[in-house]
């Protein structure tokens, strides 16, 4: 079961640039892929909130894993007869002349070309970049929540349905954080600046997480819950605003190889990041004598403090919103259909 769905995973996961850039303009794009990769938020938030209660034991394991069943059977059935492949009209400039690059070439095997595609994209610095703010960014979310229960207990937790809730908010954070952040980048196209402040913001946020899952700082329950808000609100967009970013900067390469790398990168990452934080929990780092920060925090901020810095180091140029803004829609289209 948990390999079949792994292997779904990426139909879902790798395609949101894609989507994205075949169904929505040039003010809409990051909008639309923060939209697609952080509701598999909702999700795991579902999964906090019916999951928890459900999963006490075997016969309610059982009740949970048919209700997800019936679910996916029909969001199959629905696929199948409602999925359309594009829209009748392209909606940018760069979405109708990849439309007629694609009519041009030959059709070959993505498996056999996506090793290849890979290594082209690692070798641009461009892409480089973003690739590591996306890492990042899924990296230290699921390390949160993959010990959301340990270290809200931690915190001074001790209400499973409390943990539960605070879990699903947490999910459900990141959603509303890149619907806004994405919507701003839509408007700004201030990928670096955004992501950023994001990294930032983030970074301060979870000191203050980190001394509360210490041992010895007892922090007000509403700061430690806010805190762990504010970081789903603000690391949670970066992961989408860099998948937006690494389309712009690699146009014309193909969407669904460039979240395919970052997915890869990223999923491989944070399960390599897991045994990294928990031995790393094993030791604290005394803090002025009223706290500690445990090991497993100090991984995580030291993360998110280098991929700041690496940020600094961004400064390729954003070639599909260039030509979108250079190129007028109708006269792409001509170009399309010629």
């Amino acid at each position: 079961g948990t390999i079949l769905v792994g292997a779904a995973q990426p139909f879902f996961q790798c395609t949101p640039p894609l989507l994205s850039a075949m169904w929505f303009g040039s003010e809409e794009r990051a909008l639309a892929t923060a939209t697609a990769i952080n509701f598999n938020q909702v999700g795991i938030a579902a999964a906090f909130i019916v999951g928890g209660p459900l999963a006490q034991d075997p016969a309610g394991i059982s009740f949970y894993f048919s209700i997800i069943s019936l679910f996916c059977l029909a969001m199959t059935i629905g696929g199948y007869f409602q999925f359309q492949d594009k829209p009748l009209s392209p909606p940018s400039a760069s979405a109708a002349l990849r439309e007629a690059s694609e009519r041009s070439e030959q059709d070959k095997s993505f498996s056999l070309q996506f090793p290849a595609t890979a290594w082209e994209l690692l070798q641009q610095g461009g892409f480089r970049v973003p690739l590591c703010g996306f890492v990042a960014s899924i990296g230290v979310t699921n390390i949160i929540s993959t010990f959301t229960d340990s270290s809200l207990r931690r915190a001074g937790f001790l209400d499973p349905t409390g943990i539960e809730l605070s879990g699903a908010a947490f999910q459900l954070a990141i959603v509303l954080g890149g619907i806004f952040v994405g919507g701003y980048v839509d408007r700004t196209k201030r990928f670096k600046r955004t992501t950023m402040l994001c990294l930032n913001i983030s970074g301060v946020l979870l000191t203050v997480l980190s001394l509360a899952f210490g041992n010895d700082l007892a922090l007000p329950p509403w700061l430690v819950l806010l805190s762990l808000l504010g970081v789903g609100a603000t690391l949670g967009p970066v992961q989408p605003i860099n998948a937006e970013l690494a389309v712009e900067v690699t146009y014309p390469a193909d969407e669904n190889a460039i979240e395919a790398v970052q997915q890869l990168c990223g999923n491989l990452f944070s399960a390599l990041l897991v045994p990294v934080c928990e031995y790393a929990a094993l030791y604290d780092l005394d803090f002025m004598g009223k706290g500690d920060f445990r090991g497993d925090s100090i991984v995580v901020l030291l993360l998110l403090l280098f991929t700041s810095v690496y940020y600094l180091s961004f400064n390729a140029p954003l070639k599909r919103n260039a030509l979108d803004s250079a190129l007028p829609l109708t006269e792409a289209k001509v170009v399309s259909e010629e």
